[in-house]
C-alpha cells in the first residue's frame, strides 16, 4: 500500500456526486485532499466536513490559470501532489444533426480539454515528488456508444486514449495514469433517469457513488503495477447481452 504523509491530491469536480465520495476516500487513506470545484457552497460544505484534512478551491477546469493557483496552494498547504483525479464533467443531450456547435465544444472543453490541462500541469509536480497517479473519470460512454449524447462519449472516449497516451509518455517517471469507467450512478447528472434501463444489466440496479470512490482509492493506494488500464464499474453493463442457452435433446459436446 503507497503511503501518504505530507502529500495532497486534487479532485475536481468534488463538491458533490462521485467526486465527493472520492474525497471521503482519499481522506481515509491519509491525504490532504483539494476539492476543486466550481460549486462553492457545496465544495466548502465538504470541506468543512473533513477539516483540517481537506480544502475547497474554486476551479475551472478550462482554466489554464486556475489550474495553476489550485495546484501551486495544494502544495502548499497539503505537501507534494500525489493523485490528480479528473472527475469534473457535465453531459449534453442531442442527436449529431441537431446539437448546437457551442454545447458540442462546451462538452469536450470541460471533460476533455480540461482533464487534458491538469495533467499536463500536475505532471511535472508528480514528477518533482518521485511519482504518483492521475485518475480520469470516464464512462461506459467511452467503451461503447450512445445515442443522443454525441459530445459526452466523444468525450469520454478521448479521455480513454488520453490516459492511454500519457501512461505510456510518463510510466518511465513512476507516474501511473488510468481510467475509470462508471455506468449508471446515483448522482445529480442522472436525477430523473429511467431506472428500467439497468434491469438487463447482471447488477439490475444504478450503482452509488461510494462504489465508484472504491475503485479510485484502490488505483490510488494499491494498484501500484496498473497504469494505461480502463476499470469498469458499471454492473455488468458492458459485458454483454445476457441470454439462456435453450436445452436441447441432444447431449452432444
Amino acid at each position: 500500500m503507497t503511503e501518504f504523509a505530507n502529500r495532497s491530491a486534487i479532485v475536481t469536480g468534488g463538491a458533490r456526486g462521485i467526486g465527493a465520495a472520492v474525497v471521503a476516500e482519499l481522506v481515509k487513506a491519509g491525504l490532504g485532499v483539494v476539492i476543486a470545484d466550481l460549486l462553492t457552497d457545496d465544495g466548502t460544505a465538504l470541506a468543512e466536513t473533513f477539516a483540517p484534512q481537506a480544502r475547497f478551491h474554486h476551479l475551472d477546469v478550462t482554466d489554464e490559470e486556475e489550474w495553476s493557483r489550485v495546484l501551486e496552494e495544494t502544495e502548499r498547504e497539503f505537501g507534494p501532489l500525489a493523485a490528480l483525479v479528473n472527475n469534473a464533467g457535465i453531459l449534453d443531450y442531442g442527436t449529431v444533426e441537431s446539437e448546437s456547435p457551442d454545447l458540442f465544444r462546451h462538452v469536450l472543453d470541460v471533460n476533455l480539454f480540461g482533464p487534458w490541462l491538469g495533467m499536463r500541469l500536475a505532471a511535472p509536480r508528480l514528477r518533482a515528488a518521485g511519482g504518483g497517479i492521475i485518475v480520469n473519470i470516464s464512462s461506459t460512454a467511452g467503451l461503447m456508444g450512445y445515442a443522443g449524447i454525441s459530445g459526452y462519449v466523444a468525450s469520454k472516449w478521448g479521455l480513454r486514449g488520453l490516459t492511454k497516451a500519457a501512461a505510456l509518455e510518463l510510466g518511465s517517471s513512476d507516474i501511473r495514469v488510468c481510467s475509470v469507467h462508471p455506468g449508471p450512478i446515483h448522482t445529480a447528472m442522472t436525477l430523473g433517469m429511467d431506472e428500467s434501463i439497468a434491469a438487463t444489466q447482471p447488477l439490475p440496479r444504478f450503482g452509488e457513488p461510494e462504489e465508484v470512490a472504491a475503485m479510485v482509492r484502490f488505483l490510488v493506494t494499491e494498484a501500484t503495477f496498473s497504469t494505461g488500464s480502463e476499470f469498469v464499474v458499471d454492473g455488468g453493463a458492458t459485458t454483454g447481452q445476457a441470454g439462456v442457452l435453450e436445452a436441447s435433446g441432444s447431449d452432444q459436446r
